[in-house]
């Protein structure tokens, strides 16, 4: 049996509330309705090595 999956957080371009959504949800913000939201960068440190 899989894991259910973790809900993913974005950001809404209009009003700023943190909206978390699972892969079936719309993408809206609960607040305002507004349909751009922008995904949260990672907290961890990437490094990349190009040649």
């Amino acid at each position: 049996m899989d894991p259910p999956p973790k809900p993913v957080y974005y950001i809404c371009g209009k009003c700023g509330l943190e909206v978390q959504l699972k892969p079936n949800d719309s993408m809206q913000c609960r607040d305002c309705g507004y349909h751009i939201l922008y995904k949260k960068r990672a907290r961890r440190r990437t490094e990349i090595t190009c040649k």
